[in-house]
């Protein structure tokens, strides 16, 4: 595969990939117009329902944490080319979210309502903090490393990547992973919580908390005495708590 075709397939898994995370911000949040939603589409009987739904989390919670291994990704070499390997992950990522939202089954029992409008008003509100959080964090690292667009960049370019640099700009000075709590704050943060987006906000809750465990094994791997001390002082998700020694 050329230098240039390579760079046209990373922005082509780019956009599918801002897409499917567009379409997600509307379908967590039960938005009008959207044709399918967590609340709103075809309904199965509950037992299946929360099997199909509990399948779905599952998936994109495996597609996500497997793909990101760094053993996963030695094998995966052999096959994708190095500088498109991160654009097929969110290929992979996006094409994982597209059957979450096709195969979705609602459960639309209510587990809360919230109609006070001032309530209202202030969860619609973390519900949009959460989606900015998570939007400006990863430009606070590298958004453009992180979803697959410097790496193609540099090797058509013919420019060698950068040594790691261990940085904590912004939010990352409060908490360590500022990108899950946005997803945290987004998928919990709602007026009206259904037993299908409980589901769907529990299980994400969960493959975060798996998630962050590998991720930041794989972070002292490359950054040593630099993260381990990071954990020391910052915590997880919540600023102060959380902190390991």
């Amino acid at each position: 595969m050329t230098r240039i075709a390579m760079m046209a397939v990373a922005v082509l898994c780019y956009l599918a990939f801002f897409a499917a995370f567009v379409y997600f911000v509307g379908f967590a949040g039960n938005f009008p117009g959207w044709p399918l939603t967590v609340d709103r589409g075809p309904q199965s009987p509950l037992g299946t329902a929360l099997l199909i739904d509990l399948a779905l989390v599952a998936l994109f919670g495996l597609q996500h944490s497997i793909m990101a291994r760094p053993a996963f990704k030695v094998a995966w070499t052999r096959i994708v080319p190095a500088p498109i390997e991160r654009s097929i992950y969110c290929l992979a990522s996006a094409l994982a979210l597209g059957v979450m939202f096709y195969f979705w089954q609602p459960i639309t029992s209510i587990v809360w309502d919230v109609t006070n409008p001032a309530g209202r008003i202030a969860l619609w509100s973390l519900f949009g903090l959460g989606w900015v959080l998570v939007f400006i964090s990863t430009h606070l690292i590298s958004h453009w490393e992180l979803f697959g667009l410097a790496q193609p960049w540099r090797h058509m370019r013919g420019i060698e990547a950068p040594p790691p640099n261990f940085r904590t700009p912004g939010f990352y000075r409060a908490v360590r992973h500022p990108i899950y709590l946005g997803f945290l704050l987004a998928v919990w943060a709602i007026p009206t919580m259904t037993v299908g987006h409980l589901v769907l906000a529990a299980g994400l809750s969960v493959y975060i908390l798996i998630g962050v465990r590998y991720e930041e094994r794989d972070l002292i791997t490359h950054f040593g005495a630099q993260y381990a001390d990071y954990r020391t002082r910052v915590g997880m998700l919540i600023p102060g708590l959380g902190k390991r020694a």
